[in-house]
């Protein structure tokens, strides 16, 4: 598998996770009622298939790796839909994390 395919894969379960929360919280929190809480299930359920679709035989790699891209998702989430600012320790720590995934999931390992 491609790095490029393996990032756009890494995107979509963002989008499908943190999209799906986002709606349920909007749903509960925000009172905008029930349709919008089962689109976030569904949006849930799909971001649970997304990972599945990744080379890699090892879920905890995997989800360890995907971890890093939630928080950098998650900021970016805010960002667009929420009017967050993200301070320089959000940043900082967005950087780590991306590190993070870059290191788990594609530096060089013997066979």
């Amino acid at each position: 598998m491609t790095v490029i395919r393996s990032i756009l894969l890494f995107l979509t379960a963002a989008i499908a996770e943190i999209g799906g929360a986002w709606l349920v919280w909007q749903g509960v929190r925000e009172h905008r009622g029930w349709v919008w809480v089962g689109a976030g299930v569904l949006a849930l359920a799909a971001y649970g298939f997304v990972a599945t679709f990744q080379s890699d035989p090892n879920f905890g790699r995997i989800l360890a790796a995907y971890g890093g891209v939630f928080v950098a998702g998650s900021l970016a989430w805010g960002v667009v839909f929420d009017g967050f600012r993200p301070d320089r320790s959000d940043i900082v720590g967005v950087l780590v994390c991306l590190v993070g995934v870059g290191v788990i999931m594609y530096a060089p390992r013997s066979a």
